[in-house]
């Protein structure tokens, strides 16, 4: 049914090859969460959101296919690519019109790269991407209430959608988010709870509520991932069918990380692109586990020293224990990449560099641009394989405060 009109919209999809039965919550019935690490399998549509190991979970569906030409077809939103998504009804398709964000040529030291403009997406950031399809599955299985936790654009997205499905949220940030991020997610009528501490706090917090409500992580729950994967579906898309030689994403919690890797992957395995392109993850040298674990070859993100846990302008990414670190760490190795460390200032120069070409982002959408900055004097060699893509991830609405500070309006 309709979100606004209450009827019952005509699939663009319907009776395409992929497109799966339904059972009458919305399921299919090969829908399940698996864990990499034991093998455990849990049904999709329950409440499990992490392993009894205490692994993360995957999503374990259908073999994603592939068409340029039926894609073309299509409404220009996150479903074009259904045969490569979780099955989802049509009256369940929650959506602000996201997705087909601009990817757009720049050009800095003889060198040009594109910039993928996730900072347009309906709430202002790519973690539309993942509410989207999260909450259209969410609403096909009938669940009527969700808590999340979040440091602020995962918070001011899923209450948007969550708005739009009728689903009722709370949302549990820490006491340091940004005040901007919140009134998105109150605006939008979540209850919005202030937790002392941590990030790390604040999760722990959400778990312990996760009692009556579903937990509609955009960390655990895979289903979260399985959005955020159409930023590669949809790169893919804009260069005809191709792959770029590497992608350059800022990395806290690694959602988009991963959502590109799986993505990349997907393509690869439908035999519509021939690899997975270098992945570069950035982080900020105040917040850098991955980035440190990586460089001494660890498996597991690098614990950080007492004080050094979150000290960055770039909050979105101040993670000082990421769930899914092992996966993040695997992913990037796997494609060839590396991790980059960047201080704020260098992030500030890439926000400011941004502004003055009408990409207004917040320090943490620059992350990306401050790790081209710095790569690119040690691996030029990627121009010559293909275009490079940097992630821009977030408006610079989200933390206006920090920009009147630096501007010293």
């Amino acid at each position: 049914m309709d979100a606004d009109s209450g009827r019952t919209p005509r699939d663009p999809y319907e009776g395409e090859a992929g497109i799966q039965k339904e059972t009458g919550r919305g399921e299919d019935a090969r829908d399940v969460f698996r864990c990499q690490a034991c093998g455990a399998a849990y049904p999709a549509a329950g409440t499990t959101w992490r392993c009894r190991c205490g692994s993360p979970l995957e999503w374990a569906g259908r073999e994603p296919s592939f068409s340029l030409e039926a894609i073309r077809t299509r409404p220009a939103d996150l479903w074009r690519y259904a045969e490569a998504l979780p099955s989802v009804p049509a009256w369940a398709r929650v959506s602000l019109g996201e997705g087909m964000t601009p990817l757009v040529e720049e050009r800095r030291g003889g060198r040009s790269f594109l910039l993928k403009l996730d900072h347009l997406m309906p709430t202002g950031s790519f973690k539309d991407r993942g509410s989207a399809v999260m909450v259209s599955l969410l609403r096909a299985w009938g669940i009527d209430a969700v808590v999340e936790d979040s440091s602020g654009n995962a918070a001011a997205s899923l209450a948007a959608y969550a708005a739009r499905a009728g689903i009722d949220c709370r949302i549990l940030v820490p006491e340091s988010a940004s005040p901007a991020k919140l009134v998105q997610a109150q605006a939008a009528g979540a209850r919005v709870v202030r937790v002392p501490g941590d990030r790390q706090a604040t999760a722990r917090a959400a778990e312990r509520e996760a009692v009556g409500r579903y937990y509609a992580s955009h960390v655990w729950n895979p289903l979260f991932m399985e959005g955020t994967q159409t930023a590669a579906f949809e790169i893919w898309e804009q260069l005809e069918g191709r792959v770029p030689a590497a992608v350059v994403t800022p990395v806290g919690n690694g959602s988009l990380l991963l959502g590109l890797a799986r993505g990349f992957q997907a393509l690869r395995r439908a035999r519509v692109a021939s690899q997975v392109p270098t992945l570069i993850g950035v982080q900020a040298k105040g917040c850098a586990p991955l980035a440190r674990a990586f460089a001494r070859g660890d498996e597991r993100p690098a614990p950080l020293e007492p004080g050094d846990q979150g000290r960055t302008v770039a909050e979105g990414i101040a993670v000082a224990r990421p769930a899914r670190g092992t996966q993040i760490l695997r992913a990037v190795r796997e494609s060839g990449g590396t991790f980059l460390e960047v201080d704020d200032d260098g992030i500030w120069q890439a926000a400011e560099w941004l502004a003055r070409r009408g990409c207004f982002v917040e320090p943490t959408g620059a992350a990306a641009v401050a790790g081209l900055f710095q790569w690119r004097a040690v691996a030029g060699a990627a121009w010559e394989e293909g275009p490079v893509v940097l992630m821009v991830t977030g408006s610079g609405l989200k933390q206006a405060d920090a920009w009147r500070g630096r501007m010293g309006a």
